[in-house]
């Protein structure tokens, strides 16, 4: 950004010239584009900013590096970047003169909204404080935990999250601080941990553009089957390779994605090895996020037995590339899963995954490529329903009319 104007100068002055209301918002995430180890919450984060209305004003506060890099993005470490209508800064936390840069920035700024995306990220503790102490100006608070209070993520580190939850707790109540849910599933974990927590949206993401409707798959001898995730215990990739000693009928399985937890890794190594034939099982390495979509498109399905998802963007990108997915029954796809986009398992043992995996790996290939066609009009419908408006603009309709908050039992979106 050129000249010594602040960001926050410039939000001032656009909205001079606009003329009309605004509603100034600082989103801080531990990590976004262009890193994408992180996953679903960079997507989300982004789909979030560019479905903004206009009279939202944006300013994104994250990380100069992605998640497990010990470099910083090339020339954007330090510095503020503009991305549509956000701008952008990139902190490198141990350098002093990055939050000098950032502290000039904003210490004059006034928000009518703090969105903090994770509840155990520093780039969530920190601002949060600075708000509750008045360093940083903002009306109030908006919380999306990304799925972190679901009881299989809860379950990670347990001892660590309760200890931390019984310090922090006092931070995340109060009129100020409002919650963002993306579906009634959430909206009860969070009230499990926080039972008077004020729901403020409960809004999903919108979802990836479909794809065209594909063409037949070449023959081969075998059913392709994809697994394209982080690997980490949550995403469960130890069963689906416990699962495949139980199918008989002939599979490959490509497996794509960040090792997040090597000790988990070595599990799901050992596992690939105790196979009758380790060779149908192939690991290739991190996929960027421009090549998911045709990745998925070249597969029978997507196998991902995930422990919990608060939306599942693995689960939305295979659906949209036409790639039928075999899903647990703990994410908010069960519905268009039943509707034609897949498999729904709904217990979760290798007997019973070993089986959906055999039936889809007996079906002639006119059934496989129907149950493709299947996946991707399912998600077209899903998507069709969707509301087109920003959780930001949800927000704002939140703050402005109480009364359309949720009530305690929730809503959906």
């Amino acid at each position: 950004m050129a000249g010594d104007t602040s960001p926050a100068t410039e939000v001032d002055e656009r909205l001079a010239e606009a003329g009309g209301k605004s509603f100034r918002v600082l989103v801080t995430a531990g990590y976004f584009s262009p890193g994408w180890r992180a996953g679903g919450p960079v997507r989300s984060i982004s789909d979030v900013l560019d479905t903004a209305s206009a009279g939202v004003s944006t300013i994104l506060l994250t990380r100069d590096r992605d998640l497990g890099s010990p470099a910083a993005y090339p020339g954007l470490s330090g510095t503020w970047v503009r991305r549509g209508r956000t701008d952008i800064f990139y902190l490198g936390a141990r350098h002093p003169a990055h939050w000098r840069t950032l502290w000039r920035s904003l210490r004059s700024a006034r928000f009518d909204l703090l969105y903090v995306n994770s509840v155990w990220s520093v780039f969530s503790i920190l601002p949060i404080v600075a708000a509750r102490l008045g360093l940083l100006r903002a009306e109030r608070i908006l919380v999306a935990p990304r799925g972190e209070f679901g009881a299989a993520a809860l379950g990670l580190h347990r001892l660590r999250k309760r200890v931390f939850l019984a310090g922090w707790r006092w931070m995340l109540r109060g009129p100020r601080v409002l919650w963002h849910a993306t579906g009634p599933q959430e909206v009860a974990d969070i009230r499990r941990v926080l039972p008077r927590a004020r729901i403020g949206v409960v809004a999903i993401a919108p979802g990836p553009e479909p794809h065209p409707a594909p063409v037949a798959l070449p023959a081969t001898d075998h059913t392709r089957l994809v697994f394209i995730s982080r690997i980490s215990p949550i995403k469960n990739l130890d069963l689906v390779l416990a699962a495949l000693a139980h199918v008989r009928a002939p599979v490959r399985l490509d497996i794509y994605g960040p090792v997040e937890d090597p000790r988990y890794w070595q599990r799901c190594r050992e596992l690939r090895a105790a196979l009758p034939d380790p060779s149908v099982v192939n690991y290739l390495g991190e996929l960027p996020p421009g090549q998911v979509g045709a990745t998925f498109a070249r597969y029978d399905a997507s196998v991902l037995p995930t422990r919990g998802e608060n939306f599942g963007n693995a689960i939305a990108e295979s659906l949209a590339a036409y790639c039928p997915v075999v899903c647990s029954d703990r994410t908010p796809w069960t519905p268009v899963l039943r509707d034609g986009g897949g498999q729904v398992l709904t217990e979760l043992t290798p007997a019973a995954l070993g089986a959906l995996l055999t039936r889809i790996a007996t079906a002639p290939p006119e059934q496989r490529q129907a149950a493709r066609l299947s996946a991707g009009e399912a998600y077209r419908r899903w998507r069709r329903s969707r509301p087109r408006i920003s959780v930001l603009d949800q927000a704002w309709q939140a703050i402005d009319e109480p009364s359309h908050r949720v009530p305690p039992q929730g809503r959906s979106s």
